[in-house]
């Protein structure tokens, strides 16, 4: 968080994500949701509304409630349905690869 935010550190958006991303990858929720987010923003990233969706719904499964209220419906109102197909065949394909992204 500190390289999002900028804190005590300079802001590197890059850097930020790939510290999420080792952190996401081990379940860490809070992780999990501020991927996605950066995703959604294109932060450090391409913005990929699908790779978002992927990461906040894994988030969402694992019991972020902020995720469930907020920003799923905002994003999944932006996307094509065939988007959100796509997206949810990302987070079948992400869980295969590493099954410990969920609870």
């Amino acid at each position: 968080m500190a390289h999002a935010k900028g804190e005590s550190i300079e802001q590197d958006f890059k850097e930020a994500v790939k510290w999420y991303r080792k952190a996401a990858e081990q379940r860490h929720v809070l992780a999990q949701e501020s991927l996605g987010v950066m995703y959604y923003e294109g932060r450090g990233v391409a913005q990929d509304n699908q790779t978002a969706y992927a990461w906040l719904n894994i988030a969402a499964t694992n019991g972020n409630q902020k995720v469930n209220k907020k920003g799923l419906s905002q994003l999944g109102k932006a996307m094509t349905p065939v988007q959100i197909v796509e997206a949810w065949e990302l987070v079948k394909e992400m869980v295969e690869m590493n099954p410990k992204l969920l609870k």
